[in-house]
């Protein structure tokens, strides 16, 4: 059966710890900007995106493997800008795998739940992969933030 979930890879030149910690240390530095609150590093802890006007979510850690997986619980959302189903990330699962490759450490990034038959797909598929591949990427390469706080996608 086909994963239809959005995925997005990056590989970087940093150890499994060192991307491990980029992405729970500070989610604010690479996703939420100055619009995130709580805490987003030890099984349990919560934290909410809340732009308004556009998204407000908020993710639970539900698995955390230091070095390896950390895994989101969207527990709450609310997208305004949808007209079907404004809360279609409730529920679903933001996934990172790390790994490693050729001297190299592989992020593989699931949002499970996020398919092609949801409303949100095709804007949060761009939004996602800015996010992932652009702020992400050169947080964790280069510890720079990088957001764009006038064209939220997510």
């Amino acid at each position: 059966m086909e994963n239809k979930n959005y995925t997005a890879t990056i590989e970087v030149s940093k150890s499994p710890q060192s991307v491990f910690k980029s992405i729970t240390s500070d989610v604010a530095k690479w996703w939420g900007g100055p619009d995130l609150e709580g805490k987003s590093i030890n099984l349990n802890d919560e934290f909410i995106i809340n732009h308004p006007g556009a998204h407000y979510s908020v993710q639970k850690l539900v698995e955390v493997v230091p070095g390896k997986k950390i895994v989101w619980l969207v527990t709450d959302s609310t997208m305004s800008w949808l007209k079907k189903d404004q809360h279609e990330w409730a529920n679903t699962r933001m996934i990172f795998e790390i790994s490693t490759k050729g001297g190299k450490t592989v992020l593989h990034f699931t949002h499970e739940g996020l398919v092609p038959e949801k409303e949100c797909y095709a804007l949060c598929h761009k939004g996602w992969n800015t996010v992932i591949k652009d702020y992400l990427f050169n947080w964790i390469s280069y510890h720079k933030p990088h957001f764009n706080f006038n064209n939220r996608l997510l």
